[in-house]
């Protein structure tokens, strides 16, 4: 069964991006998803389905005793950590291409006080047991840690450097000071990321994304229904999902190098009937800017080793051959899981990303990477 072009992001909605806050996860998961669906000239009365983000206690029924929908008759959950929202698109697309509902809501939200910080959100998360039998012993308790090894191995092999590394986040940091609502807004320069500090060797401080607050939403539409309502329908084309070998323990993966989106890669691009040739930007999960390089190389983009030689020379910057993370990503925007990058590839093929916007973006990617190697990609186009 294809759903290629059956379903439509049809509303986008975010709040502020902040380090910390006093709100609860719920008030903002709220304030985003009212936002999305007034920008799709939707009410929440019409909403039928929903897929809330995994973690932190807001479920599907919050919804109805808040919004008062009045027939839900779809929700669903995506655990793969950080692959988790893109995932949703595929639940989502799946479930109006299916008949199952006409509007789907998908959320996610972070309010410091409820969810904690990185290492309590992953003790919540039950793929992270295997962790706890195979690498934790070795003294490896945070992500930073867990990655590491897979950039240096990299490095090891195809002599990939720092300053590769650092082109990533630099780039991210310029696109960022172009977007009111990033954290971050003080410019970046490769010295300053060769400066900053160790977090785990080679990851400098400057290669992991940030602690944040916040809620991003996003209204998934059957194509049929998408196309009275407020704004340009943004059709969803391929869509897959893929694990690594090995999916919970990095270190007893035959090849450290390739994760899961190496598989679900060539089954979105078929899906969508689309060539590397016609992305005219993608928003790539960021949760370091290894992981960025790591999944440049397993779409395809360029062979695996050539990842650091492609992101040089401002190829991933906007005006370049692929524009990457034009919103600044989660290294310089905030960190809201992947979902804030379904909303900026959103409005940069609606044509509204403003002074970051990509000339006649007309087809996009955006991908997920969550757990220990977990993949998710969508291709959306206008």
């Amino acid at each position: 069964m294809s759903i290629r072009d059956q379903a439509c992001v049809t509303g986008i909605g975010e709040t502020k991006y902040t380090r910390e806050t006093t709100r609860t996860q719920a008030e903002l998961t709220f304030e985003a998803a009212l936002a999305a669906i007034a920008d799709a000239g939707l009410e929440p009365k019409d909403i039928d389905g929903v897929v809330p983000y995994v973690m932190g206690g807001v479920i599907a029924e919050d919804f109805i005793t808040n919004f008062g929908l009045p027939d839900l008759r779809y929700s669903a959950l995506t655990p793969m950590g950080g692959a988790s929202s893109v995932a949703a698109l595929q639940n989502a697309a799946l479930a109006v291409a299916g008949g199952l509902a006409n509007h789907v809501l998908i959320t996610l939200g972070r309010g410091a006080l409820s969810t904690g910080r990185i290492t309590d959100r992953i003790g919540q998360m039950p793929q992270f047991r295997v962790v706890g039998e195979f690498e934790m012993p070795m003294g490896t308790v945070a992500p930073a840690q867990f990655y590491a090894p897979m950039a240096r191995r990299h490095m090891e092999l195809y002599g990939t450097t720092s300053e590769q590394l650092g082109e990533i986040a630099v780039t991210f940091r310029k696109h960022a000071l172009l977007h009111d609502n990033a954290m971050m807004q003080k410019p970046m320069t490769l010295a300053d990321h060769q400066a900053s500090r160790m977090i785990a060797d080679p990851l400098r401080l400057y290669d992991c994304c940030l602690e944040s607050a916040g809620a991003a939403a996003v209204v998934i539409s059957r194509a049929d229904r998408a196309r009275d309502l407020r704004q340009p329908p943004v059709y969803i084309g391929g869509v897959a999902e893929g694990h690594p070998d090995s999916p919970s323990t990095i270190t007893q993966r035959p090849d450290i190098c390739r994760i899961g989106l190496a598989k679900a890669a060539p089954k979105a691009f078929a899906m969508a009937g689309v060539t590397h040739q016609d992305i005219d930007v993608a928003e790539i999960y960021d949760c370091f800017t290894y992981i960025v390089l790591c999944q440049l190389e397993d779409m395809g983009f360029c062979a695996k080793g050539e990842g650091g030689a492609f992101v040089q020379g401002g190829r991933i910057a906007l005006g370049g051959e692929l524009p990457v993370n034009t919103h600044g990503g989660l290294l310089s925007q905030a960190h809201i899981a992947g979902m804030n990058h379904i909303v900026e590839l959103t409005r940069q093929l609606r044509g509204q990303a403003g002074a970051r916007q990509v000339a006649n973006a007309e087809v996009g990617l955006v991908t997920g990477y969550g757990d220990l190697g977990d993949g998710s990609i969508a291709i959306l186009h206008r």
